[in-house]
Formats: C-alpha cells, structure tokens, sequence
C-alpha cells in the first residue's frame, strides 16, 4: 500500500469524516453520516483506493 493521500488533503478527510460521525452518532443526519469512516480511514492511512485508479496523488513523498 503506497502513499498517495498527503498535505491538506488529510487533514480535510479526516475533519469531514469525524464531522459526519459525530452528526450521525448524534442523530442530526442519519444513518448515511456513517459514510464518513471512510475518509476518516483514507486520511489516517494516508491511502485512498480511487485516487489508485485515475493514478492521483496529492503526497510528495514519491
């Protein structure tokens, strides 16, 4: 697994995803808010598998 998710990419991910987390766990949003482990994952590990597809990478660590 090769790093392809850096800079101000992560930190994004990883605000979105706890913020949706958070309203789901609250009750704001819904059941769909849970979706948000998902870019809280890919921003922790530094690794996401669509950016693997189109071949994007926001790190500069080759």
């Amino acid at each position: 697994m090769q790093t392809n998710v850096g800079g101000i990419d992560k930190v994004i991910r990883v605000i979105v995803g706890t913020l949706l987390i958070a309203l789901a766990a609250m009750g704001v949003i819904g059941v769909w808010g849970w979706i948000g482990i998902v870019p809280l994952l890919t921003g922790l590990f530094n690794f996401c598998p669509i950016y693997t597809l189109f071949g994007i990478k926001t790190c500069k660590i080759s």
